[in-house]
């Protein structure tokens, strides 16, 4: 639209004059005639705006309008085409920064790896250049300045304690270290253990449990008495006034539940058991069992309160005999001799009790068997008949069983059978079905399981003629 300046009046400056009628009269009609010229001027200005107007009013040509709307689609579809560009240019700068970072941070964390190996690798070089130390033994604590050392191979030595050791931290058999040039005692060491005799600590609790055992109501009740009352009531017998039974022995034939009783008191008493077997203690060397023994001991009392179970004892704890033959019979010898001493050295109100099993008695030395070192031993039998039908009890509690089985009469034919051969009837009886493919178990299974187990010729060809008729 093309604008106009609005029309500026011009304004007419008329000097004072004289007055004169005559001139007034020329002014007057001279006025008039100005005023008629002056609104002609400003009507015909008037008739120009308006046609001005009506020129910007009127529309455009449709020519123009498509001219019109293809610029502006153009400079729409332009400024769409810069806004994908730079969103894609955010887009992929927002990936380079993250990748970026990723990058920093993963080298970060190798500079930390790094570094923390090249002070591990300044630490074990400033060792390595520092003077070896000797390895001792203390022997005993004189005073709050002094010990008496024992350092293999030279001898017993008294020497000062640097300012920094704790004099509280130093007991008997404490491994230190001594200074090579002075024999001060500037490092306390940790106990040496085996790694064979750690493997025999069982870090997880038997699930075995007192239910699980059948026929042996009278061993739990006496193994109660003597390891878990005890351990978890030292008062009652304070008490009294009597000693806490060390040690128990379960012997007994095979199979009759030794190792089960173990198991379910390490889990009742919720302490830590350690597992060993007598056999694991004969070593080759001179000097190894008899190490083995010591450091058993040691780990029971940093862990106590804890259970040694030594099953099988019978192979090291036979009776001595005179014998030069050189057989290694000395060796292991030697080795039950450090396990009395062992059985001697620590006191009952240390909540550590062992555990023996075996199958002969009557080859132990009377020396291990006496009180004191043995203060109970615990008969396990080959269970009754009502034993017997206990523990079928307990071994189909499981099973899927037909309706009419009759356990008694089971347990009646198994007269002298072991718990350990009662659970295998039990296990032979459920394969006897497998083989049928049969989901649950008869009286006929068990009658045949009986006869397998028992070794009972005429009544195992009379159950497979059964079997295959």
């Amino acid at each position: 639209m093309i604008q106009h300046e609005p029309y500026k009046k011009q304004k007419i400056k008329i000097k004072n004059k004289k007055k004169n009628p005559f001139l007034d009269q020329q002014s007057s009609s001279s006025s008039s005639s100005s005023n008629k010229k002056t609104c002609n001027f400003k009507l015909h200005i008037l008739s120009k705006l308006m046609a001005t107007a009506d020129i910007s009013m009127k529309p455009a040509d449709s020519g123009e309008k498509n001219e019109t709307c293809s610029s502006i689609i153009s400079s729409a579809k332009q400024g769409e085409g810069l806004k994908q560009y730079y969103l894609q240019h955010i887009h992929d700068s927002q990936l380079l920064v993250r990748q970026k970072t990723h990058n920093l941070n993963r080298l970060e964390a190798q500079r930390n790896e790094l570094n923390s190996r090249v002070r591990m690798l300044k630490e074990e070089l400033q060792l390595l250049q520092e003077p070896g130390s000797y390895v001792g033994e203390v022997v005993k604590v004189m005073g709050k300045s002094k010990v008496l050392v024992k350092v293999h191979p030279e001898g017993k030595y008294v020497v000062d304690i640097d300012k920094s050791i704790d004099i509280t931290k130093i007991t008997p058999s404490t491994r230190v270290a001594l200074k090579n040039d002075s024999y001060v005692l500037h490092l306390v060491l940790p106990s040496k253990v085996d790694p064979l005799v750690n493997l025999m600590k069982v870090e997880k609790v038997p699930d075995s449990t007192y239910d699980m055992i059948g026929g042996l109501d009278q061993q739990i009740k006496e193994i109660k008495e003597v390891i878990e009352l005890p351990i978890k009531h030292p008062e009652l017998f304070e008490s009294l006034g009597i000693a806490q039974p060390k040690g128990v022995l379960l012997y007994g034939p095979p199979g009759t539940g030794k190792t089960l009783l173990a198991r379910a008191v390490a889990h009742h008493t919720d302490c830590t058991f350690i597992r060993v077997s007598g056999s694991e203690l004969v070593q080759k060397y001179i000097g190894e069992g008899s190490r083995m023994v010591r450091e058993l001991f040691v780990m029971a009392r940093e862990h106590a309160p804890s259970i040694i179970f030594m099953d099988e004892i019978d192979s090291i704890g036979s009776a001595r005999m005179e014998s030069g033959s050189g057989n290694g019979d000395s060796e292991v010898q030697r080795t039950m001799l450090e396990l009395l001493n062992q059985l001697d050295g620590f006191e009952a109100s240390n909540k550590i009790k062992v555990l023996m099993a075996t199958n002969r008695i009557d080859i132990l030395d009377q020396a291990l068997l006496r009180p004191g070192r043995i203060d109970r031993k615990i008969e396990f039998p080959n269970p009754n008949e009502d034993s017997r039908f206990d523990i079928l009890k307990i071994h189909s509690r499981k099973m899927n069983l037909m309706r009419g089985i009759d356990l008694k009469k089971i347990a009646e034919k198994m007269n002298g059978a072991s718990g350990a051969e009662l659970k295998a009837v039990c296990t032979e009886a459920g394969m006897f079905a497998l083989r049928e493919r049969r989901v649950h178990v008869t009286q006929e299974d068990f009658e045949m399981a009986v006869a397998k187990v028992m070794k009972k010729e005429t009544e195992k060809n009379m159950s497979l003629r059964k079997l295959w008729k």
